[in-house]
């Protein structure tokens, strides 16, 4: 059973078991407000994971965020925790080291690797850089195909390659999580890494439910952090998610990365540079999340070195009240290699996974496809964007057969392209046979 109410409060013995050694460097709250709390000032860095005793007895974990006047600044991974002033504060661990392995394949875990899935704590066989390691761009090795994510227009229109990191942008309740459970069951990866951060906890332990229930699941590690988590906890979570794509890829394995959302993450950060006194720009977003996207989706793509493999990122970008250009659905377009866009007029036409296929696009597909896909794709894309621009006028009876060939070719086959878009969640469609659909259907 999916544990996704567990507490991150626990007895000061266990904490020092889970994150190292007995403390040796110590100080003791100065001020706390609820959200930023100060204490003597001793060495550690920004990450660096501290104990905070409360008043009942037991420990809450904190993340240094700052320092500055002789004092280290602190955000705690519980709200409203019952800390005292003078209340001891411990350095447990530095924080830039995560373990990682094939033992966290087939669990969910939090953001600091405890277990939500009542199973014992994972014990990796390796440690990882939390922030990942800087990859020279020209030793990257070169997109070598496409990979069959099982989706039918995707695979067909929007062609995906190994390596490739693509946004899916879309509302709320236009069926983002149900094309992200459709790709994370059926991509041709050997590692699928899902990382569930600052969603609801019901939709988060659905789709844990749906795709560990699922065959195979021992190729999924799965990190959650739901929205009432702290945001520090939140942001960590993205972090150990990447962190152990990039272990599998170092391994030679190509890893499917799903991030749910890269727009929590944001408003994570938010919180924190606010905290900081960081000056908002546009929409509230100060400086420091504008910078935190690229540096988390870089970390995805090609490996280095002669047995590399593969990070395939797919990262949902939430259009908060369907606006496409929110500074995040601005700074993520702009750094991805392509992205997906979910429409809400094309959901409300019952047509599942509501894919708006004009306004989508994949920036490497020419690359990896055949030149006749290419065309059929173009050719797909002109019908519907002929029928969508002039389906008002059709209805109103404002247009007569026979005026424009295109537009009539458009009309014909247009409950085929509906049919070709259309596809359950139960359905798997393979690669070739998505292309070989598509070319029939456009007579190409």
């Amino acid at each position: 059973m999916i544990n996704l109410t567990a507490k991150i409060t626990r007895p000061l013995q266990q904490d020092r078991a889970l994150l190292g050694q007995e403390p040796a460097l110590r100080g003791r709250v100065i001020q706390y407000d609820g959200l930023l709390l100060e204490c003597d000032g001793f060495p550690v860095s920004v990450g660096s994971v501290c104990s905070v005793e409360t008043a009942g007895g037991s420990t809450v974990l904190g993340e240094v965020i700052g320092y500055s006047e002789g004092r280290n600044k602190l955000v705690l991974y519980q709200s409203g925790a019952a800390v005292q002033a003078g209340a001891p504060v411990s350095l447990m661990d530095q924080g830039t080291m995560v373990d990682v392995g094939d033992a966290y394949l087939g669990r969910v875990v939090d953001g600091l690797g405890l277990p939500l899935d009542d199973s014992p704590i994972p014990e990796g066989a390796a440690k990882t850089p939390l922030n990942g390691k800087l990859l020279n761009p020209l030793a990257r090795g070169i997109i070598p195909g496409p990979l069959d994510v099982g989706v039918r227009a995707v695979n067909g229109l929007l062609t995906i390659g190994y390596g490739q990191r693509i946004g899916i942008i879309a509302g709320s309740g236009v069926g983002k999580s149900v094309l992200l459970g459709m790709m994370a069951r059926y991509a041709s990866a050997d590692v699928v890494v899902i990382g569930l951060i600052g969603e609801r906890a019901r939709e988060v332990g659905e789709m844990v439910r749906a795709i560990m229930g699922s065959e195979p699941h021992g190729k999924v590690s799965i990190v959650a952090v739901p929205a009432d988590r702290s945001p520090l906890l939140r942001i960590r979570g993205a972090r150990r998610a990447t962190a152990l794509a990039e272990h599998f890829r170092d391994q030679g394995k190509n890893v499917l990365l799903i991030m749910d959302s890269l727009t929590r993450i944001a408003h994570a950060q938010r919180e924190i540079g606010l905290a900081l006194g960081e000056a908002p720009t546009s929409k509230g977003y100060p400086a420091s999340v504008i910078s935190m996207i690229p540096a988390l989706i870089e970390r995805a793509g090609m490996g280095v070195g002669p047995n590399f493999g593969s990070i395939t990122g797919i990262y949902t970008v939430l259009a908060d009240g369907d606006d496409s250009n929110d500074p995040v659905v601005d700074t993520a377009r702009a750094i991805l290699d392509g992205h997906i866009v979910l429409s809400r007029s094309i959901a409300q036409m019952g047509i599942y996974p509501a894919i708006d296929i004009p306004a989508s696009i994949s920036r490497v597909m020419n690359d990896i496809v055949p030149s006749q896909q290419q065309k059929a794709a173009r050719k797909f894309k002109r019908f519907v964007s002929l029928y969508n621009e002039n389906r008002d006028l059709m209805l109103m009876g404002g247009y007569v057969a026979g005026q424009d060939l295109d537009l009539d070719q458009a009309v014909s086959v247009w409950p085929k392209l509906v049919d070709y878009i259309n596809q359950s969640p139960e359905e798997q469609a393979q690669l070739a046979h998505s292309a070989k659909q598509l070319s029939v259907i456009v007579g190409q």
